[in-house]
């Protein structure tokens, strides 16, 4: 199947290989044909030269001594080809075409004339013998029919080398394709790809072999780092919120350093849930959620809006929610929750003073609607990690990273739409 890419039509390798064999013999037989034609034609005119001169030389020896003046009418009634005509006054021989009428086939036929000087009994005479010859009309249809027959026998051995031999041996090259297209660095670190006996195609799979174990190295060490720097700046974080808090409880400081230390716990909270949402990509990376049960949405949907309500109501924030309890999907039960969570959070986080937040489930979808920005969201990067639609937010850009992992783990699918002033995003099941 062709596939469209930037606007272009993509045409497979054997595709274009039996178009560039079509376009090769083509021009060949184009070229080769007239001067096929043109070499045959004069052979053929060579050859009949050769068999005109070979009736005078037989006529000379056998004939030309015996024969006498009268008896050159009965001569030329009797041997039609070859007659003694009255002199022309030409004393070289000359060959030329000329066209007779032929009675029997009521046409004319193409014939190569000889006309010759001869003596007969001390008398000069014209010796003139003929051949017939094809027409040129049937040698130039009869060299188009061949080439023709040669065009389609080459098209369709072409067809059956590039359909049949071809493709079994580029099978390795498919297959590590195919292979390529289908590994995913996070769930493999390898594929087994196909031996070949073509030294290219063997070059080719070592290379990607190579290329995966080196790679899913690299991406197992870093999730590895992240994993473990996130679980050991947990406790010192902790540590360092809990003393902050314990100093803004203290009655002896002024509004400045109250301030001060206030500004350094929000900013430690960020890191904590930063840290903490690390951690979540780390471990989903690494499989670690992979018990998977029948849930039902609109339960966890109900304890985390009691949650957020309250976040919500800070900033004024209506929730509207519309909810059919008896959507369940199948998913693990911790993942759920973190998708419902960082989907209120979201909504709040990039909404305005006395804004709105719809939440719908349905059989199909669970969709969160939120009002906002007056534009809408780039959604290039929108998904990628630390991507932020807005930098002045105070998220980590990390939520909707979380979002898409999780949906793709389900084997979910995830939009954003902008109708209305109102941002949407749509988890289709």
């Amino acid at each position: 199947m062709e596939q469209v890419t930037n606007g272009r039509m993509n045409k497979k390798l054997l595709n274009k290989t039996l178009n560039y064999y079509f376009i090769y013999a083509l021009i060949i037989l184009i070229t080769v044909g007239p001067v096929f034609y043109v070499v045959t034609n004069i052979l053929y005119e060579d050859d009949a030269n050769e068999d005109l001169y070979a009736i005078k030389k037989q006529f000379d020896k056998f004939n030309k001594d015996d024969l006498k003046i009268s008896e050159i009418l009965l001569w030329n009634r009797f041997n039609r080809d070859v007659t003694i005509q009255k002199f022309n006054g030409i004393h070289n021989d000359s060959l030329f075409d000329h066209s007779y009428y032929d009675a029997l086939n009521k046409e004319n036929e193409p014939f190569r004339v000889l006309n010759s000087p001869v003596k007969i009994e001390g008398k000069w005479f014209t010796f003139s013998a003929k051949i017939n010859m094809v027409e040129k009309e049937n040698l130039i249809g009869s060299t188009a029919f061949l080439f023709i027959s040669l065009l389609l026998l080459l098209i369709i051995g072409f067809f059956i080398i590039t359909k049949i031999i071809s493709k079994k041996l580029w099978l390795p090259f498919y297959a590590a394709l195919e292979k390529m297209e289908q590994f995913e660095i996070d769930k493999s670190t390898s594929v087994k790809l196909i031996q070949s006996t073509t030294e290219e195609f063997n070059r080719l799979n070592n290379a990607i072999d190579n290329l995966i174990r080196k790679n899913s190295s690299i991406y197992q060490s870093q999730r590895e780092f992240i994993e473990n720097a996130a679980h050991e700046l947990q406790t010192p974080i902790a540590i360092f919120k809990g003393k902050l808090e314990n100093i803004l409880q203290r009655k002896d400081l002024n509004s400045e350093q109250f301030k001060l230390i206030d500004d350094l716990n929000n900013t430690t909270t960020r890191l904590v849930k930063l840290n903490k949402n690390l951690l979540v990509l780390s471990k989903i990376d690494s499989n670690s959620y992979n018990e998977i049960e029948k849930i039902k949405l609109s339960e966890i949907i109900n304890i985390q809006l009691a949650f957020f309500s309250e976040q919500a109501l800070s900033k004024k924030i209506n929730i509207t929610t519309e909810l059919s309890n008896e959507v369940e999907v199948k998913s693990n039960h911790f993942l759920a929750e973190i998708l419902i969570s960082n989907l209120f959070l979201n909504t709040i986080n990039h909404n305005e003073l006395n804004g709105q937040i719809i939440v719908k489930l349905t059989n199909e979808s669970i969709i969160f609607s939120n009002t906002g920005t007056l534009l809408p969201l780039h959604t290039e990067k929108m998904f990628e990690r630390f991507s932020k639609s807005n930098p002045s937010s105070q998220g980590n850009g990390l939520g909707l990273s979380i979002i898409k992992k999780i949906v793709d783990i389900n084997h979910w699918s995830i939009n954003y739409h902008f109708n209305n002033r109102m941002h949407t995003f749509e988890i289709v099941f």
